[in-house]
């Protein structure tokens, strides 16, 4: 139903010649339009969404005092997690910290009012609870040091994200420069494949923790960020029927520009390298269960309502895809001979 609303709401304008050609939307006629499949979805979403409660995932009989209350303060040694585990937790926690820059930019792309205001608060306050548990997890059982994950959370928060600032920066001296003036259309992109994304790393941190009780409350998470997930996807693809060559121009970029927002955290380079490494999330993963499946269910590919603008951001879109798929390959061989290595330097030593 919601599609060929939105096919008949599609703006057009005469061309010199008399044709009709499809026009950029403004922000504003955007999220007019969109605003009926943003509240079908919202009533999705609430109607699919569990109710959970953090305490409740917290093994709170391992926790004890820190110094400053007559205990013992951090020390590695506490830790019942394997250096990748840390790395991963850290990563994933910092991540979700950064809420205020997420809630600001999505906040700022979409509208307080209506459905999407209803939108803005309930994701906020779900994401909320993924930062509140994964800390209260991770101080309780001492998996990792508080005090540096509180000093690196103070610096990750303090300088903010922005998901279209980085990918500006990418853009620089390219062909793929975003439209400021439908900030919604790359907000809504980047966020589908990044719940994904976030998704996937949070499962497989999950896997490494070697504790049924993190596996369990990482698990929990992605359900949330899966959930979220298909809200923008669904949204974008509405938005692709409804204005094909603005959104096709939008998806090229933030694919080509993407980061994961965790990107600038203290330790990032190291940690990220430690999960590519481990399979928590590389490359293949990347494509394989980020990219490619968000790009299927729109049917990129299959479309034929592109116009000049779409078409050229598709062939662009389908090179960069190519090229990532090779340098999949250039990873992993690199990871086979530099875990090789290991193994045999771990050998000697033994």
């Amino acid at each position: 139903m919601y599609r060929v609303y939105c096919r008949r709401r599609r703006a057009t304008l005469p061309d010199r010649k008399g044709t009709s050609v499809a026009r950029n939307l403004t922000q504003l006629e955007l999220l007019i339009e969109l605003e009926p499949i943003a509240a079908s979805n919202v009533d999705r979403h609430l109607s699919m969404a569990k109710d959970w409660h953090p305490h409740d995932y917290v093994p709170w009989d391992q926790g004890r005092n820190f110094a400053a209350m007559g205990g013992i303060d951090w020390d590695t040694g506490q830790s019942a997690l394997s250096e990748v585990a840390r790395a991963a937790m850290i990563t994933n926690l910092l991540t979700e910290d950064n809420l205020p820059s997420y809630h600001r930019e999505i906040a700022e792309n979409f509208s307080q009012d209506g459905a999407w205001g209803t939108w803005v608060g309930r994701w906020t306050a779900e994401e909320n609870r993924h930062g509140i548990v994964m800390r209260d997890y991770l101080v309780v059982t001492r998996g990792v040091d508080p005090v540096a994950l509180e000093n690196a959370r103070m610096i990750h928060m303090t300088n903010g994200y922005s998901a279209m600032a980085v990918v500006d920066e990418k853009a620089r001296g390219a062909d793929i420069r975003p439209d400021s003036g439908a900030g919604l259309l790359y907000s809504v992109a980047y966020v589908t494949f990044q719940e994904l994304a976030t998704r996937v790393s949070h499962r497989n941190t999950g896997r490494v923790c070697d504790d049924p009780i993190a596996d369990r409350m990482l698990a929990r998470i992605a359900a949330d960020e899966n959930l979220h997930m298909i809200f923008y996807r669904n949204l974008c693809a509405a938005a692709l029927d409804l204005a094909p060559d603005q959104s096709m121009a939008a998806i090229n970029t933030i694919v080509q520009g993407f980061q994961m927002p965790g990107a600038g955290m203290p330790g990032w380079r190291r940690n990220g390298v430690l999960m590519a490494k481990h399979g928590i999330y590389d490359l293949r993963q990347h494509l394989e269960e980020v990219l490619l499946p968000v790009l299927r269910k729109w049917n990129i590919f299959e479309r034929n309502d592109f116009g000049a603008i779409g078409e050229q951001a598709r062939e662009d879109l389908a090179g960069f895809l190519e090229r990532l798929r090779a340098d999949v390959v250039r990873f992993e061989e690199q990871r086979d001979r530099s875990l090789a290595r290991a193994a045999r330097r771990a050998g000697q030593l033994v």
